[in-house]
């Protein structure tokens, strides 16, 4: 079956069934690495992205199911050769270790903070509680995340 979807802000059609699973279309179809597959089960959030603004893992998410929404993956997110203000914060912060996790957890982090631009280190945490990361112990990417936020709230944003 061919149908169309929409990614980071671009309309792609794609050849599937409806049981094909996002991570495997982004990965596969349209050569979007960022997105990782860890656990295949949606337990650990490497492959989260974001769907019509709202983290999810695209490991749990099926083709058939996508419809019109709009999916935004880290690539998406830098415009014009620039970071978005999330991924500058992970990278000035040391938030980024082997790497694996990264992806996910910004997704994670772009999702609450699209939707709370003042959100508390309870929050935050809450926001990142779906990703697992066995390199950093989280406090650098806790801290990238209110880096952010509060350049979000001095008007350093830039919209999807």
């Amino acid at each position: 079956m061919r149908r169309q979807i929409k990614v980071n802000g671009e309309i792609h059609w794609i050849e599937g069934e409806d049981d094909r699973r996002l991570l495997d279309v982004l990965r596969e179809d349209m050569g979007l690495m960022g997105t990782k597959e860890g656990c295949g089960q949606g337990e650990c959030g490497a492959c989260t992205v974001l769907m019509d603004g709202k983290a999810v893992n695209s490991c749990l998410i099926y083709l058939g199911s996508i419809g019109e929404k709009s999916i935004i993956t880290i690539e998406g997110l830098a415009k014009n050769g620039e970071l978005d203000v999330i991924q500058q914060a992970f990278v000035e912060e040391g938030a980024v270790q082997c790497g694996f996790c990264t992806p996910g957890m910004i997704m994670s982090a772009k999702a609450l903070l699209m939707r709370d631009k003042n959100p508390d280190r309870e929050r935050i945490k809450c926001s990142v509680s779906g990703n697992l990361c066995r390199c950093t112990g989280y406090s650098k990417i806790i801290t990238a995340i209110e880096k952010a936020a509060e350049r979000m709230r001095e008007g350093d944003i830039r919209e999807l």
